[in-house]
């Protein structure tokens, strides 16, 4: 299956937009912040490589674990080194109400190619006061096919808490995040409750209740690329994963795995601009490439997540659409990940999840 192409055309496109100016902006190297493993190499790939060898501006590429932590110490110290960083939509609130991130003018992102504004072309809820959306992607379960014995398969949450049903130890992340949604829909709540209920004290008794019932089962990950991993090592059976990096494992490396999409918690990822980097303008003019349609549609030959522009759909080859989050057959009863909910009961519910890991 091949799925990757040339960025030729968009090093090309990008002197069209006028990018050979960009070198007058940096004053170094464009410091990049981001996940790592395959998904910083599909943003390499479409953005970065074509970029560079359209203007010479020149990157370096830093992995993090995500968090507001490592940019609050540079700040703090008076020693930022970060210029853009690509963060979960509510660090990107947090960071932008804490003063770490610039507020961006959404009005210089480029324009659709048929003019439409790019204000008017990004999905809702992918540009906010400090930053501009780039991909949809999901967090799910996911299992090795080769270790499920019988017939049925693992479809729900309810059966990947079913240690009985289908033994074996399971994989989540270690933070509240999506495990607490995921162990109500383990308890039979719909999905249009899952929120209301979390917002109350009960709701969250009744999560880490749940969690309590498979606490013995967990192996905790916490880099992206540790889940399709621990499926390859048999160190678990099932666990939580990235759509992206499963994708790789499965379509590029021909690992037996197979994703639950049932219960996929769908989310975005931002770009945001860390306030007083040197290469402000620099990071802006990048970002006004990245984002583009035809960029962020690139970003799909490397990687499964999808593109958070409407007119970039007619730019991603067909064969990676039943790969995505947003197809219909994998969207039909996703969870959207409420980005308000946990920007303002993250700290809270960390430091609670983080005593329950203690216990």
């Amino acid at each position: 299956m091949q799925f990757k192409k040339s960025t030729l055309t968009l090093s090309v496109a990008a002197l069209g937009l006028g990018l050979v100016s960009a070198p007058s902006f940096a004053t170094g190297k464009i410091n990049f912040v981001s996940w790592g493993g395959s998904y910083t190499a599909s943003q390499v790939k479409a953005c970065i490589e074509p970029y560079t060898a359209a203007t010479g501006v020149e990157f370096n590429v830093i992995d993090y674990n995500g968090g507001l932590a490592e940019i609050k110490t540079q700040v703090e110290a008076g020693n930022i080194q970060w210029d853009i960083i690509d963060q979960t939509p509510q660090d990107a609130i947090r960071g932008c109400d804490e003063g770490l991130y610039m507020e961006l003018d959404h009005s210089v992102w480029e324009p659709s190619p048929d003019g439409t504004p790019a204000t008017d072309d990004f999905v809702d809820g992918a540009l906010g006061d400090c930053y501009v959306g780039n991909i949809s992607w999901a967090t799910v379960p996911a299992f090795d096919a080769s270790k499920i014995k019988g017939d049925e398969k693992p479809a729900t949450m309810a059966d990947f808490w079913d240690v009985e049903k289908f033994p074996g130890r399971r994989g989540l992340r270690k933070v509240p995040r999506v495990n607490l949604e995921w162990a109500l829909m383990a308890d039979g709540v719909a999905n249009e409750a899952i929120y209301s209920i979390l917002a109350t004290k009960e709701g969250q008794d009744r999560a880490f209740a749940k969690l309590d019932e498979i606490k013995d089962h967990v192996v905790w990950w916490e880099a992206g690329a540790q889940p399709p991993q621990m499926l390859a090592d048999g160190e678990v059976v099932m666990t939580t994963a990235y759509n992206g990096r499963l994708f790789n494992a499965m379509y590029k490396e021909g690992k037996p795995f197979e994703i639950m999409w049932g219960p996929q918690v769908f989310d975005i990822d931002t770009y945001v601009v860390v306030k007083g980097s040197p290469n402000t303008a620099a990071a802006i003019e990048f970002l006004k490439f990245c984002t583009s349609a035809e960029a962020l549609a690139d970003t799909t030959n490397y990687i499964s997540y999808g593109p958070l522009r409407k007119s970039s759909s007619q730019f991603v080859n067909p064969d990676i659409l039943p790969h995505l989050p947003t197809a219909p057959e994998n969207f039909k009863t996703a969870l959207t990940y409420d980005i308000n909910f946990w920007a303002d009961n993250v700290d809270d519910l960390t430091e609670r999840f983080n005593s329950w890991l203690a216990q």
